[in-house]
């Protein structure tokens, strides 16, 4: 590695980051400098390569042929220095970080958050609202939970509860569903980033091929049941959506029919990592929390 004494970190730094982002500004602002001197470390960085890895065009800079795989090399070798960094920035102390889906969060997890605290005052949660799956081998996340089909590469996932999805509406809706066909007559919210559609539960309901009647539709679900919860339409929710509003009586389930999705929650952690203590005993407690909660939703629910 002797040959990397003969050019400076900073101009491979600009090279890469030029190269990945495309312009000097987008270069300038994720450095912290100015364009000029971003400008002025590419060049001095070709001088020590001894080739030109950009081309000068009137409409910004373009990768030669030297220079392309240069730069995708430069990339991959930033992204595993950066693995490197967070790996050693990581301790093993009292933190636990948890990265989980906004409405997994909102609708079940916080609520129940004092629980955890109780039994394990010795931890500190910070929870990571966040759709991106992250793997926890290369960055500050402990544990994930996410709602999928369980195949992520490059991770352990571990099934927590299989997903099922049921008609919720507000109580003063409840007299106009009085058979599984009804609700094709009463406007429907729709949740439009679901992984599923109505025709999981219409079939499961024997009413295949019919369609329902869209009302409202919604990129987040939890607007979407506060708009049932509303009574502005029946919802297809599922049991860490709803769970919490029909145990308190703020929703009701018209039918007792469920149907599986072919998703569910699970954990998402590291894979070749031991679990630390903290991650196993969040995951002990989600678990016991989870059976509870869905003791007293069928309890509420009971299927038939």
């Amino acid at each position: 590695m002797k040959n990397l004494n003969l050019v400076h970190l900073n101009g491979l730094r600009a090279l890469e980051a030029v190269g990945r982002l495309g312009s000097l500004q987008a270069a300038a602002e994720e450095l912290g400098v100015s364009i000029g001197a971003v400008s002025q470390q590419i060049i001095k960085a070709e001088g020590q390569l001894g080739h030109l890895i950009f081309e000068r065009r009137p409409k910004g800079l373009v990768p030669t042929d030297v220079g392309r795989p240069v730069l995708s090399r430069l990339t991959d070798s930033f992204e595993k220095m950066s693995e490197a960094v967070t790996l050693a920035q990581r301790r093993d102390n009292n933190c636990l970080t948890i990265s989980v889906a906004p409405v997994f969060a909102a609708r079940w997890l916080v609520r129940r958050l004092e629980s955890f605290a109780r039994q394990f005052p010795e931890i500190v949660l910070r929870i990571d609202a966040s759709l991106k799956l992250i793997d926890p081998a290369t960055s500050d996340i402990d544990l994930g939970i996410r709602v999928g089909n369980g195949q992520w590469q490059g991770v352990n996932s571990e099934l927590i509860l299989a997903q099922e999805v049921f008609p919720v509406v507000a109580p003063q809706l409840l007299g106009s569903l009085r058979s599984p066909r009804d609700v094709l007559s009463v406007p429907a919210v729709i949740d439009g980033h679901a992984m599923f559609d109505w025709n999981v539960w219409l079939n499961e309901a024997g009413l295949e091929g019919e369609k329902i009647n869209p009302r409202h539709v919604f990129n987040e679900a939890s607007l979407g049941l506060d708009a049932a919860i509303g009574g502005q339409g029946v919802m297809l929710a599922w049991q860490t959506l709803a769970g919490h509003a029909i145990i308190e009586g703020r929703l009701a389930v018209p039918f007792n029919i469920r149907a599986r999705t072919g998703f569910g929650h699970y954990f998402i952690t590291a894979r070749n990592q031991r679990e630390s203590q903290k991650v196993k005993a969040f995951k002990s407690w989600l678990r016991k929390e989870l059976a509870s909660s869905m003791e007293m939703l069928d309890t509420k629910f009971p299927l038939p």
